[in-house]
């Protein structure tokens, strides 16, 4: 049997367990030209949030009734005169928090498990990595000596985003909560400095971080901190806006920033950016972030936890800080 999470109605505030119904169905047979791949890994993402609102977005809602919209690793177990994947070819793509996925294999991509753990093609050679890649390299554009601001840097993409600057020669400090995280991020990822949201002020801790401004900042979160960045802007800066989580789960209207004038004055850009924009780039972005993690210059974090029954409780450690690195969700049988 398929184990699987549907969409059951759509959330007001944070995700509550009767958001999803957990629901098993045989395993499908594929058609001519499609395979079925046993899911072993689920990515779990911020924009998953996001993708349960029925608004306007860079990608259709989650149906109800449909399955949760997932990232997902896996091998394939059967293949009706598909063109491209046989059994056992270990596939990446989006297979939805199920354990069995139907499909004509069009957004999949080859994965080789003797090169990474399987987590990884999930994780810093997926969707987050290209996030943190594209990001911060073709939207905040960093060059040597940059003052570089990253929210949320001990998460998935914050991370990523933090270690790409420093390999690039940039002054890196992260912002991220309570004392465990900002000393990962000082002593295992070798950022410059960290500002403890939980347990300071963010504003006096960018001035005392950032004493000449921040030439890039790649805003994970939004809210009042996205705010607080927007004051040290320096001249030319560069505010790369590639997520939100403090205002996806709001009860009123989402809080925008009230000092958006500093890009006027600075006459410095903010740009949003979706990796999907870049997917033609994606197998040059893997090559390089392979390569510096050959060298030991790129470190990442893989939080694994067990069982689909387990999504919602697994789900909810995006929001409430309960994690380290990247979140994904092993799949068992």
């Amino acid at each position: 049997m398929n184990k699987r999470i549907l969409l059951a109605k759509r959330p007001f505030g944070l995700p509550q367990n009767d958001t999803w119904t957990f629901e098993t169905s045989p395993i499908p047979e594929p058609g001519d030209g499609e395979i079925v791949i046993q899911n072993e890994y689920i990515s779990l993402d911020p924009a998953m949030r996001g993708w349960l609102n029925d608004a306007k977005s860079y990608i259709p809602p989650v149906g109800i009734g449909e399955v949760m919209r997932a990232g997902t690793v896996g091998k394939v177990i059967k293949s009706n005169n598909h063109p491209h994947f046989k059994e056992g070819d270990y596939l990446s793509g989006w297979g939805g928090v199920q354990q069995y996925t139907l499909t004509d294999g069009k957004q999949c991509f080859q994965v080789d498990p003797n090169l990474a753990p399987l987590p990884k093609y999930i994780g810093v050679l997926g969707m987050p990595g290209m996030t943190a890649y594209f990001g911060i390299l073709e939207v905040g554009k960093i060059k040597e000596g940059d003052t570089v601001l990253v929210s949320a840097a001990a998460g998935a993409v914050g991370s990523i985003v933090s270690q790409i600057a420093k390999i690039k020669g940039c002054r890196v400090i992260g912002i991220a909560g309570g004392p465990e995280k900002c000393a990962y991020l000082k002593e295992e990822l070798g950022l410059d400095g960290a500002i403890d949201y939980k347990n300071e002020d963010v504003r006096k801790g960018i001035k005392r971080e950032c004493p000449k401004g921040i030439d890039v900042y790649f805003d994970n979160v939004g809210g009042e901190i996205l705010d607080a960045a927007l004051a040290k802007l320096r001249m030319h800066a560069r505010v790369v806006i590639c997520g939100a989580i403090s205002q996806y789960n709001n009860k009123t209207a989402i809080k925008g920033p009230s000092n958006y004038l500093s890009l006027l004055v600075n006459r410095a850009t903010m740009q949003g950016m979706v990796v999907m924009d870049y997917a033609p780039q994606y197998r040059k972005a893997a090559m390089e972030m392979g390569m510096w993690m050959g060298q030991g210059k790129l470190k990442t974090n893989e939080d694994v936890y067990e069982g689909i029954e387990n999504f919602h409780d697994t789900f909810l450690r995006l929001f409430n800080g309960d994690k380290k690195g990247k979140l994904v969700l092993k799949v068992s049988e």
